[in-house]
């Protein structure tokens, strides 16, 4: 449309838009057999390997295997939006409509992480690497 002030799909509505999905946590309630899977499934052996936590780095992409969902409860696979600036980001989905289920914190190496969900209840992840 000629005159619209509304962006074009192909570009960022804000400064602040995201780098993409780079991480996807998946629960699980057996952490052997999941690694075995994922494992073959994704053709290289995980990075790190506790019983806390396994994941794996291939083709530009971490997958995570957390057992039992870990600390947050995940009950289904999370996909983490790669961001430049969370507080920016996390401050301008809340603004829009999302609604704060993890705050913003380190998680170690100076990854910050948070979780919102959308108005159907999804789960959205945020992750910026320092």
């Amino acid at each position: 449309m000629t005159g619209s002030s509304a962006p074009s799909p192909s570009s960022p509505s804000s400064a602040s838009s995201t780098l993409g999905v780079k991480t996807v946590l998946h629960p699980v309630s057996d952490l052997a057999a999941a690694k075995a899977v994922y494992t073959a499934l994704l053709g290289v052996p995980p990075q790190t390997d506790e019983s806390y936590y396994v994941g794996f780095e291939t083709a530009g992409q971490n997958i995570g295997l957390v057992p039992a969902g870990g600390p947050q409860g995940m009950t289904s696979p999370v996909a983490y939006w790669q961001v430049a600036d969370l507080d920016a980001k996390l401050a301008e989905v809340t603004a829009a409509g999302a609604k704060v289920k993890e705050p913003a914190h380190d998680v170690g190496g100076g990854r910050l992480v948070a979780t919102v969900t959308d108005p159907d209840g999804n789960v959205l992840g945020l992750l910026q690497d320092r």
